[in-house]
Protein backbone atom coordinates (compact mmCIF):
# COMPACT_ATOMS: atom_id res chain seq x y z
CA UNK A 1 0.00 0.00 0.00
CA UNK A 2 2.49 2.72 1.15
CA UNK A 3 4.73 1.50 -2.85
CA UNK A 4 1.70 2.65 -4.43
CA UNK A 5 0.85 5.99 -2.30
CA UNK A 6 4.49 6.81 -3.18
CA UNK A 7 4.55 6.22 -6.46
CA UNK A 8 1.12 8.34 -7.16
CA UNK A 9 2.46 11.12 -5.60
CA UNK A 10 5.99 10.80 -7.41
CA UNK A 11 4.06 11.23 -10.53
CA UNK A 12 1.79 14.31 -9.87
CA UNK A 13 4.71 15.95 -9.19
CA UNK A 14 6.08 15.57 -12.33
CA UNK A 15 3.14 16.65 -14.15
CA UNK A 16 3.02 19.54 -12.05
CA UNK A 17 6.43 20.53 -12.83
CA UNK A 18 5.48 19.91 -16.60
CA UNK A 19 2.97 22.45 -16.68
CA UNK A 20 4.77 24.87 -14.54
CA UNK A 21 7.47 24.15 -17.68
CA UNK A 22 4.79 24.88 -20.03
CA UNK A 23 3.78 27.69 -18.50
CA UNK A 24 7.18 29.71 -17.83
CA UNK A 25 8.01 28.65 -22.03
CA UNK A 26 4.88 30.53 -23.01
CA UNK A 27 5.17 33.39 -20.89
CA UNK A 28 8.77 34.00 -21.79
CA UNK A 29 7.05 33.35 -25.74
CA UNK A 30 4.48 36.22 -24.88
CA UNK A 31 7.08 38.87 -23.55
CA UNK A 32 9.92 38.34 -26.58
CA UNK A 33 6.54 39.27 -29.04
CA UNK A 34 5.36 41.95 -27.32
CA UNK A 35 9.04 43.06 -27.11
CA UNK A 36 9.52 42.84 -30.92
CA UNK A 37 6.10 44.93 -31.04
CA UNK A 38 7.42 47.60 -29.03
CA UNK A 39 10.45 47.92 -31.36
CA UNK A 40 8.73 47.93 -34.39
CA UNK A 41 6.35 50.85 -33.15
CA UNK A 42 9.74 52.91 -32.27
CA UNK A 43 10.78 52.39 -35.51
CA UNK A 44 7.54 53.06 -37.01
CA UNK A 45 7.08 56.76 -35.19
CA UNK A 46 10.41 57.19 -35.60
CA UNK A 47 9.87 56.89 -39.37
CA UNK A 48 6.70 58.95 -38.95
CA UNK A 49 8.64 61.74 -37.45
CA UNK A 50 11.49 62.01 -40.00
CA UNK A 51 8.75 61.62 -42.35
CA UNK A 52 6.53 64.32 -41.13
CA UNK A 53 9.66 66.85 -40.44
CA UNK A 54 11.42 66.44 -44.11
CA UNK A 55 7.56 67.66 -45.27
CA UNK A 56 7.97 70.66 -42.95
CA UNK A 57 11.00 71.56 -43.95
CA UNK A 58 9.83 71.54 -47.87
CA UNK A 59 7.07 73.22 -47.14
CA UNK A 60 8.59 76.16 -44.93
CA UNK A 61 11.80 76.62 -47.04
CA UNK A 62 9.23 76.39 -50.20
CA UNK A 63 7.13 79.34 -48.44
CA UNK A 64 10.27 81.49 -48.08
CA UNK A 65 11.68 81.15 -51.37
CA UNK A 66 7.78 82.15 -52.19
CA UNK A 67 8.04 84.99 -50.19
CA UNK A 68 11.44 85.87 -51.02
CA UNK A 69 11.08 85.90 -54.95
Amino acid sequence: MKKKDQDSSLFNTEITRNKDFEVDKIKTTNVNILLNRVRLDQKRTLKKRIVFSIILAGLVSSLAIYFII
